[in-house]
């Protein structure tokens, strides 16, 4: 594995630094890593915990990374032995990937002496921030495209290796059956997919040959790219006359591909053709700029698309290129002592929630469906026997009593003592927890336009302790 050790701000080293010149190398933080609202999803799809965890297990430096320090000049020689021995030592609780998860609820907590814990901000915020919103992203395609499945195309279209990467993996915990990306697949035990291109049509002197010669090279996977001259005068018809040649030969085909034009009106069409040539099992594939706003665009029309190549919009989360994702100083242990920290700012925005935190989800008993989260401090329990009021955590004259419920922590630990404790599961399974998570979710919540709001209500004592510190903060700046 690549050590990530130096993907960092420079000022987590120089805070590091400070902190190791003032002697609190001991004291224990508490961060929290949270997204604030996203602006085209009113919840996310958690990613990329996997990859954080392999980050912290090999966070060190390297004698060449101490020597770069040294160069730079920021450091003493004390500071730079105290780096030849650094390693994280702490403990990581999460919120599963695949997981529902909504603004405001810690992903991730970390505790850990300071300079660990400070250090890990920028990299497992780079980690987490990315897979998270393409996972995101690939929910919102996967949903528009049902039952039609989607397979992830973004490769070359990727702001770099590392997002083609974990991008494509993250679009596979989202709902992707696969991806075209070939290194992506052998990481993380995926199936390649993809057919031909224009190339492979244009390199024969007529698109039947073309077509042929593909069709001898995979008879059990002929899948025939049909737009590079005329679609419906020309590409469907020569795809069913390499069909005819195929199933003359014992072998069955799969279909074709439309990559352009009036996706809608040429599937229909190249639908119809299809089944009158006798192949109404011949699936059709489409790509071609697609998002989940064209994908309903074309389920109103009718379309009779059964898979669909998503790229670009995709893996670059085109209209909403970031996730706001943040770490926070929430809580301070020193010499024993737990101390809440909160950010407290003019813009409720920015204003952090203070203390070492957990997140509970609470289920009707009758559809077990969510009612509500409930951002807690660590070690508060819900009484599931006794009703509940759910109070808007800004709002609070916002109220909502809930009976006959369950609930469910949605912390696991991930790491305890620098060792990872979180069980490895492959990108199907996270698939399989993800679509779980969702099905936990009524409708209203799911719509692309216009969700219902989900309510996220902090627990009576977190929003009590929130009061006291900024009550405390007024009195303090007031003097």
């Amino acid at each position: 594995m690549r050590n990530l050790t130096l993907l960092t701000d420079f000022y987590e080293l120089t805070m590091m630094y400070g902190y190791f010149r003032h002697g609190k190398t001991e004291e224990v933080a508490t961060f929290d890593l949270f997204f604030r609202p996203f602006e085209e999803s009113n919840f996310c799809i958690a990613a990329g915990l996997e990859q954080a965890v392999d980050y912290l297990e090999n966070l060190h430096f390297d004698q060449e990374d101490v020597e770069y320090l040294r160069s730079t000049g920021a450091f003493d020689e004390d500071f730079l032995r105290y780096l030849k021995d650094f390693r994280f030592t702490g403990n990581v609780r999460a919120i599963p990937e695949g997981t529902v998860v909504f603004p405001y609820e810690p992903l991730l907590t970390v505790t850990a002496p300071i300079c660990q814990a400070q250090l890990a901000e920028a990299a497992l915020l780079n980690i987490v921030n990315h897979q998270t919103l393409i996972a995101t992203k690939a929910r919102r395609v996967c949903y528009a495209a049902s039952p039609a499945s989607v397979l992830e195309f973004g490769l070359r279209r990727a702001q770099g290796p590392d997002a083609a990467i974990y991008g494509a993996r993250a679009a596979v915990i989202g709902g992707c059956s696969s991806t075209s990306n070939v290194l992506c697949a052998q990481m993380f035990a995926l199936p390649p997919k993809g057919t031909h291109a224009h190339s492979w049509v244009m390199s024969y002197p007529s698109e039947y040959e073309a077509f042929k010669a593909y069709a001898d090279t995979y008879p059990n996977n002929c899948l025939l790219l049909v737009d590079t001259y005329d679609t419906l005068g020309s590409g469907v018809p020569n795809a069913i006359k390499t069909f005819d040649y195929l199933t003359a030969k014992g072998y069955k085909p799969v279909g074709i591909r439309l990559d352009s034009g009036d996706l809608a009106y040429l599937s229909k069409e190249a639908r119809k053709m299809l089944d009158a040539a006798g192949y109404r099992d011949a699936k059709i594939f489409a790509s071609s700029d697609i998002d989940e706003y064209v994908l309903e665009s074309l389920y109103q029309q009718g379309a009779k698309i059964d898979i669909y190549g998503v790229g670009t919009k995709l893996i670059t989360s085109n209209n909403t290129p970031s996730l706001g994702g943040v770490y926070k100083l929430a809580s301070l242990n020193v010499k024993g002592v737990e101390v809440p920290k909160m950010k407290i700012s003019d813009n409720p925005v920015k204003m952090t929630n203070p203390g070492v935190k957990t997140v509970f989800r609470l289920f009707d008993k009758s559809s077990d469906k969510a009612i509500a989260d409930v951002i807690a401090l660590k070690g508060e329990v819900i009484d599931e026997t006794k009703p509940l009021t759910i109070t808007h955590p800004v709002e609070r004259w916002k109220t909502k009593q809930v009976t006959n419920f369950y609930v469910k922590e949605l912390y696991v630990d991930a790491m305890k003592e620098g060792k990872r404790t979180l069980p490895h599961k492959d990108v199907y399974q996270l698939q399989s927890d993800c679509k779980a998570s969702l099905d936990g979710f009524w409708e209203e919540y799911k719509r692309l336009s216009n969700p219902h709001d989900y309510k996220v209500d902090l627990s009576d004592k977190l929003y009590q302790l929130k009061e006291r510190l900024i009550l405390e903060e007024r009195k303090t700046v007031a003097k």
